[in-house]
């Protein structure tokens, strides 16, 4: 029997299709709606099954409109950082150490800016910034 010291190990990888646990959460609300009408439309006559279908797919259909504009203002053009947990920083001799984040000023600053837990910036001489900063 040969064995290797440097072989890979077998690592079980569940594949879900690349779905968040929010997709799957609106998915099985979906499927459970649908499941929900079929069986109403079961019991109900032609007439009252067709008007019922009727004001299911106009609300239906404000619903998709209301998401496809929520989807659209999500994709709105702005910046948004996030800076958390970083290392230390040293700087020297005029030199400039940055744990957190530095802004340009010439150009429009990010809509959000978030900063938690940075390390420590420490300067000899330079300028230090575990923050925001905006030159």
């Amino acid at each position: 029997m040969l064995l290797e010291a440097n072989a890979p190990k077998a690592v079980k990888n569940r594949d879900d299709g690349g779905m968040t646990g929010q997709q799957r959460y609106v998915v099985v609300i979906f499927s459970v709606v649908v499941a929900a009408l079929a069986g109403v439309f079961c019991f109900l006559s032609w007439e009252r099954a067709n008007q019922v279908a009727g004001i299911v797919s106009a609300l239906v259909s404000i619903g998709s409109l209301g998401a496809a504009l929520w989807a659209a203002l999500a994709t709105l053009p702005g910046t948004r950082v996030y800076v958390s947990r970083t290392g230390s920083a040293t700087a020297r001799d005029g030199g400039s150490a940055n744990t957190g984040v530095i802004t340009p000023s010439t150009s429009s600053a990010a809509d959000t800016i978030r900063v938690d837990r940075t390390g420590d910036a420490e300067s000899e001489g330079g300028e230090a910034n575990s923050g925001v900063s905006a030159p």
